[in-house]
């Protein structure tokens, strides 16, 4: 092993929480250079583009959509199988057009990803300055928002907005919730990517991240390299089954070996008029910023606020009534974000520290089902329930949200 890269492995300074330590030092810089990368698995549906906080609309308001080519942010597009998406970004070349990163050959795509910098093309600026004044009706209908698993209904719930009476701030304070999702792999002008049009192989079936990873390209510091373990693999699928329970839903999964929690949410129509929300949570939390990637310190706070289940529970049930034309059901298992940077801090405080080099790795394994199917399809109990006597579940999932979003457009963007 040569010295250089002896240095980087011992010098690697792993970081707990969401941000690198080179943005809390008193006496420091920005590293040279910086890579994200994006690991996700998702099973069941292939659902809308659900990455969490936004807003409620960005969730509602995705296409759904298949397709099997592999393009940038299917990471967050929730299209099953395995997804991988990279960015890297040098200060010495700013307009750095093209990148290797070097792969170990258990990925199934060694020897190198091949990262282009996108061609981003910014609108043209509007000649039409007319202010155009739309009659507004504010929405009919009630959104509910229910917690905590359990056959029945809690005490004190659910939480109730009127949309008729409902003010922005009233909006604002229902959808209050928990995220801690920070930068993770993107899009920009000089930045590198992969999967590209030049490059679009899909992530193989077993495919594995373990071992050297290697990054270069012009004005990429020398000696980028780092190695994954098995904490920051991809992960396995979430295999969620379903089954009826006197009215209620019994959710059943298998623990993922590199979970560091799990979190559960269902949204679903009920009447009308009404939009329903639950989630896993033991206090109130609607989840509509949770199914997404979050800090490792962020997961362990909300673990002690029983906000997110342990990475040892195996259950959890959906109360009796909630639903009238059933809801889809998303479920997030968080693995362990990852931060490295070199050379190490200095262990003198007056020293400036001056990393060459930092990589964020940030990892989910997500479940899509509609309640009362199983994510790989099957029904629980045998069979689907029903809204109503002639309509599958989710039929009415989705002609009932579908009327939920129409009611709720615009109200948002208040």
């Amino acid at each position: 092993m040569k010295t250089q890269t002896k240095l980087a492995v011992v010098g690697l300074v792993v970081l707990a929480g969401g941000g690198l330590a080179y943005a809390q030092a008193g006496k420091s810089k920005p590293p040279v250079a910086q890579a994200w990368l994006d690991v996700a698995t998702y099973s069941g549906m292939g659902m809308m583009g659900m990455g969490g906080g936004v807003n409620p609309m960005a969730m509602l308001g995705g296409a759904f959509g298949g397709g099997n080519k592999n393009t940038f942010g299917n990471t967050m597009a929730g299209k099953t199988g395995s997804w991988l998406d990279v960015t890297l970004f040098t200060h010495n070349n700013p307009s750095l057009a093209e990148a290797t990163q070097s792969v170990p050959a258990g990925s199934k795509l060694a020897p190198e990803l091949k990262l282009v910098s996108p061609k981003l093309q910014k609108a043209p600026p509007s000649d039409d300055e007319q202010v155009v004044q739309e009659d507004f009706e504010p929405p009919k209908g009630k959104i509910y928002l229910y917690w905590g698993c359990g056959d029945t209904v809690r005490p004190g719930q659910p939480q109730v907005l009127d949309m008729s009476k409902a003010s922005p701030a009233d909006y604002q304070k229902f959808f209050v919730g928990r995220r801690a999702t920070q930068r993770g792999a993107h899009l920009a002008d000089g930045r590198p990517s992969w999967p590209t049009e030049q490059d679009p192989r899909l992530v193989p079936e077993g495919a594995s991240l373990i071992g050297e990873h290697l990054f270069k390209g012009q004005g990429v510091p020398e000696g980028f390299k780092f190695a994954l373990g098995q904490a920051q693999d991809i992960m396995p699928p979430l295999e969620l089954n379903q089954r009826n329970k006197d009215g209620a839903t019994q959710l059943d999964w298998k623990g993922l070996p590199t979970a560091r929690a799990y979190f559960i949410s269902a949204m679903g129509a009920r009447g009308e008029n009404e939009m329903v929300f639950w989630s896993s949570s033991e206090v109130p939390e609607n989840g509509t910023g949770l199914v997404d990637y979050q800090t490792n310190a962020a997961v362990d706070r909300w673990l002690k606020e029983r906000a997110l289940l342990s990475p040892d529970a195996r259950t959890c049930t959906v109360p009796k009534g909630i639903f009238g034309n059933g809801a889809m059901v998303r479920m997030i298992g968080y693995g362990s974000e990852l931060n490295l940077a070199y050379p190490p801090k200095p262990t003198n405080p007056n020293q400036v520290w001056e990393p060459q080099w930092a990589v964020k790795v940030r990892l989910k394994s997500v479940a899509n089902a509609m309640l009362g199917m199983d994510s790989t399809g099957e029904t629980g109990s045998g069979k689907p329930r029903r809204g109503n006597a002639d309509q599958p579940q989710g039929e009415g999932t989705m002609e009932g949200i579908g009327k939920g979003v129409d009611k709720l457009k615009g109200v948002f963007g208040f």
